[in-house]
């Protein structure tokens, strides 16, 4: 059968167009001959996210981004279309996370897979959406409170050198220029002072040896002491100390008693009461011999009869018989 022309050129026409059509929409991220699982989130900000940018899970590439369009609610929401190729299965509670590909790779979309008892995400879901901070981010975040303690400290210091200024007038700067010349002159006597030292080290160094060594010997000498007094029979000396300070306190312990002649002398009030009584007696007795020798003693040449007296002190007559 002959193909006339005319139906050869209808059909390259036909596929012209088909090819035309196919590439068109591989273009924008569909593949018409393929059958992929379309997912949608929504942002407020994709933050520069294009049309076929990868769409990844772990790392691992599994679709792209078909489209990326206003939500058409009036509330300025992004509306990104992607298309999943892999036949992974993951919940409807997995994240599309929006984030950085690299410092000049610009933004993708990762999704963070979730196995819970949740239904499986079906083609044509929304996804919850989540943007991860990228490295840009991070670093304002973490230079402005910088630049502002900066600006701060810089603040301070142009008051401080305000200040100094203003303290270093020229009466200040006289008195600092004063104050380390007397401080190079101090330096000056010090180090004349030093070789004078040195000086007197060398004069006298024989002398200096000779006290270190008798020094030395002394040190010895306190060294064998020590050990002679460490050798010694100090124990046998502090136990018999300690036995005579116990027979203290137990001769002690025995007065406090009333125990002894000692004790029972301290202790007895009736041997006191007879003590003093005995005492005043005797005290009366020599007070009477003073005043009445003649009633104790008697001398006669001729052997008179010495008088008696009564315990009142009377004169006893006595009668002839």
């Amino acid at each position: 059968m002959r193909i006339s022309r005319e139906v050869k050129t209808a059909i390259l026409v036909i596929s012209g167009i088909v090819l035309f059509i196919f590439l068109f929409y591989y273009l924008k991220g569909e593949n018409l001959l393929d059958s992929s699982r379309t997912y949608y989130a929504v942002y407020d900000n994709v933050e520069g996210l294009a049309p076929s940018t990868a769409v990844t899970i772990n790392g691992f590439p599994v679709g792209k981004v078909k489209s990326i369009t206003f939500k058409g609610d009036g509330s300025a929401q992004l509306l990104v279309t992607m298309l999943i190729d892999t036949d992974f299965k993951f919940s409807k509670n997995s994240k599309a996370q929006l984030q950085d590909l690299g410092l000049i790779g610009g933004k993708g979309i990762e999704i963070i897979p979730v196995f819970d008892a949740g239904p499986i995400a079906e083609s044509g879901d929304y996804l919850p959406t989540t943007v991860k901070a990228g490295i840009t981010e991070l670093v304002n975040k973490r230079l402005t409170p910088l630049q502002e303690k900066i600006e701060a400290v810089m603040d301070n210091v142009d008051s401080l050198l305000t200040n100094v200024n203003e303290l270093f007038d020229d009466g200040t700067k006289d008195n600092i220029t004063s104050s380390i010349q007397d401080l190079s002159a101090t330096i000056a006597n010090f180090k004349q002072t030093s070789i004078t030292l040195n000086r007197l080290m060398e004069t006298n160094d024989d002398k200096l040896t000779k006290t270190f060594t008798n020094f030395e010997n002394t040190s010895t000498n306190l060294s064998q002491l020590s050990d002679s007094l460490a050798n010694a029979n100090l124990s046998a000396t502090i136990k018999e100390f300690q036995n005579t300070i116990s027979r203290v306190d137990n001769m002690v312990a025995n007065i406090e008693n009333g125990n002894g002649s000692v004790g029972k002398l301290l202790k007895d009030e009736g041997l006191y009461n007879n003590l003093e009584g005995a005492s005043k007696q005797l005290e009366e007795l020599l007070q009477d011999m003073k005043l009445n020798p003649k009633r104790y003693v008697h001398f006669s040449l001729f052997g008179k009869k010495a008088k008696r007296y009564d315990a009142e002190g009377n004169e006893i007559e006595e009668r002839d018989n």
